[in-house]
């Protein structure tokens, strides 16, 4: 199997498109069993530098291959959405190219949703995307979907399975979720059991948002959120929330230890808050500037990172010494690990966004900046977005002092090209 497969679902992809019109149901109205069918095909070429430093580079130095970090990819997607008064269904199949590792071919369900009105209620069951809060880079009420923020494509996401109930008024709404029914007391993060609770009321110029949340391993949370369009160019936003049990990915290993399995489990701890601040600025020609300042009380202190910092260094120190350079190289691959669990490495992050939109296109600016550490990290992209198509490339630098954990991460530099058709 080579790099030409995903350019073959990106062919499929045309030939759907081009008879789009045979695919959906007749202009007279829907029916309940008929729904009409729509979608879209992606083709992504994506590109990155590894990281001289960090623990996966320290791990491919000892024992070169331990961590493959791809150069190059090539990825093709077919997304297909079905809808009708009663259901609706989201499906991908995707097919991924990947420099040194081959190709893999895998397909899952967006979403496939049964609806129903009793009352005034709207009720839904099945695997759902529901997205709540009002931040953009962070969302500390983002309590069903759980979304990882500031992703380089935008894509569609995948889902929770839930039963929800809905009630809207011309001001007010109210929604209740059970997320993740079938699972057991073990899940993580999204993947939790968790009754969630959410009251919206508009106010004038002010929405208001209350949440309420309770999980079985996290136990119980509750926030509020609040965005107010306070003149035609300035909007601001704010959201808090506090969580009673915090999920936090922790290691008991002596810092020279080697182990022959990974350190990291989750255990669950006090309790911490989450709040964000921010607003968003437009000018009439259409330039825009984001900034927010959040605080996750889930992520590691300076402290936690110390002590990664140390093990990695004691880790790297020990080469040479007659331990094998594989078991080392495994066990830097496993600090690696600390670098993927929390949707915030900092507690402390700002963020920036200046973008402008003019006849379809729209070029962004980006920044992340951790003050604990002066880590920070650019992206750089353009987006062209017209009636059936749209363009997005970009880049992606982590800068900063050297010995900050945005330097650690196993790629330094991320090159992307995405174009996406509808039909």
């Amino acid at each position: 199997m080579t790099a030409c497969r995903p350019l073959l679902i990106a062919l499929l992809g045309c030939v759907l498109g081009a008879n789009a019109q045979s695919i959906g149901a007749p202009g007279d109205g829907l029916a309940p069993w008929r729904p009409s069918v729509n979608g879209q095909w992606r083709g992504q070429w994506d590109g990155s530098r590894a990281n001289t430093q960090g623990p996966v580079a320290m791990a491919n130095t000892l024992s070169p291959g331990t961590v493959p970090v791809s150069a190059r990819a090539i990825n093709a997607q077919l997304e297909f959405r079905a809808m009708a008064p009663t259901w609706q269904a989201t499906a991908t199949l995707q097919d991924q190219w990947q420099q040194r590792q081959g190709n893999t071919t895998r397909a899952w369900i967006n979403e496939a949703v049964l609806n129903a009105e009793v009352g005034d209620w709207q009720l839904s069951a099945g695997k759902k995307i529901v997205s709540w809060d009002v931040g953009y880079a962070f969302r500390p009420n983002d309590v069903v979907q759980q979304e990882a923020r500031r992703s380089l494509v935008s894509t569609t996401l995948e889902g929770r399975g839930l039963i929800m109930a809905e009630q809207f008024a011309s001001d007010s709404a109210w929604s209740v979720v059970w997320v993740n029914p079938g699972h057991g007391p073990q899940e993580q993060a999204g993947r939790e059991n968790a009754l969630a609770l959410r009251y919206y009321q508009r106010q004038g110029a002010v929405d208001w948002h209350a949440f309420a949340r309770r999980g079985v391993q996290s136990g119980a949370s509750m926030g509020l959120a609040a965005a107010w369009v306070a003149t035609d160019a300035l909007e601001l936003h704010a959201s808090a929330r506090g969580i009673r049990h915090t999920q936090r990915l922790v290691s008991d290993a002596p810092q020279q230890a080697v182990l022959n399995s990974t350190p990291w489990h989750i255990r669950s701890e006090g309790s911490s808050t989450q709040m964000l601040l921010g607003g968003t600025w437009t000018h009439r020609s259409q330039l825009s500037l984001l900034a927010e300042t959040w605080w996750d009380g889930n992520a590691w202190s300076a402290a936690d990172w110390r002590r990664w910092v140390q093990r990695n260094q004691a880790l790297g120190a020990m080469a040479g010494s007659g331990v094998p350079a594989s078991a080392l190289a495994g066990n830097l691959a496993w600090q690696a690990q600390a670098l993927a669990y929390a949707s915030s490495l900092h507690r402390h992050n700002v963020y920036l966004r200046l973008s402008w939109t003019h006849e379809g296109w729209q070029p962004t600016l980006d920044l992340l900046y951790h003050p604990a550490d002066g880590g920070r990290l650019w992206t750089a992209g353009l987006t062209y977005k017209g009636d059936l198509l749209e363009l997005q490339t970009g880049i992606r630098l982590a800068a900063g002092p050297s010995d900050s954990i945005l330097r650690q991460l196993p790629s330094q530099q991320q090159f992307y090209l995405s174009v996406m058709r509808s039909f």
